[in-house]
């Protein structure tokens, strides 16, 4: 394991511990009832919510920054009806599905997928969610656009599941892209943006997107600051000529 990995393992691991202190002092209810009336108390009640799926639920936040999701939940307050597309699902899916008309998102992951498809289930907006399951390709893709760069898929092809919003005819007024491959998703997600639509792109801070996000073709407005459930500050874009 990278040291990456083993300071994000053990950063998890901790959040556990603090999350269970919190659960049998009390502490936990009533910093939850304080979360929604303050950012600063809701930043560190999702602290200890990484990587926990229920958590993040209960908290109704996507995993990008607040200023990123309080732009994003303007854009859709404007438009109940909104139909989105995600790349990666998540919280995220089920934060979307509250407030927009039709969500369909796409998820590599086999085990995740059933984990999502379970919170779904359960869950009356989950109607709204068409949940797909698109597993990369083994064989290593000549193009290097849709090869993943992150440990345990490093090479293989995500050409089909960037290319799963190729319906043709179909626009969606917002696009999620927050899973693998993304600067091959950002791609494929710029022929299907409706005219007013926005793209919502997170960790656009890496320097590795950096090239698509400016050959996008579209304004780019970026907000760095907190995220829910990480201690440091990161970022997300918002692309489209409302961004901004």
């Amino acid at each position: 394991m990278s040291v990456e990995g083993v300071l994000k393992s053990g950063y998890v691991a901790t959040a556990r511990r603090v999350e269970r202190v919190m659960a049998t002092s009390g502490l936990g209810p009533v910093l939850d009832a304080r979360a929604s009336r303050s950012k600063t108390v809701h930043w560190l009640r999702s602290l200890t919510a990484i990587h926990d799926l229920e958590a993040m639920i209960r908290l109704d936040v996507p995993w990008w920054t607040y200023r990123a999701i309080d732009r994003v939940e303007g854009f859709l307050r404007r438009r109940p009806g909104a139909r989105v597309f995600e790349y990666g699902s998540g919280a995220s899916t089920i934060w979307l599905s509250r407030r927009a008309g039709q969500v369909t998102s796409i998820e590599h992951h086999a085990d995740w997928h059933a984990r999502m498809q379970a919170a779904l289930a359960v869950r009356p907006e989950g109607a709204k969610v068409d949940l797909r399951l698109v597993t990369p390709d083994a064989v290593p893709d000549p193009n290097a656009l849709y090869r993943s760069a992150k440990a345990g898929t490093e090479g293989r092809s995500f050409a089909a599941y960037a290319r799963s919003i190729d319906t043709p005819g179909e626009l969606f007024d917002m696009v999620v892209v927050d899973g693998r491959a993304r600067p091959a998703c950002l791609r494929h997600a710029l022929k299907r943006l409706a005219p007013d639509g926005l793209i919502v792109f997170d960790n656009s801070n890496r320097s590795r997107y950096r090239a698509s996000l400016a050959s996008a073709g579209l304004p780019v407005r970026r907000f760095p600051g907190r995220a829910p459930a990480l201690p440091h500050s990161d970022e997300t874009a918002l692309l489209g000529h409302l961004a901004s």
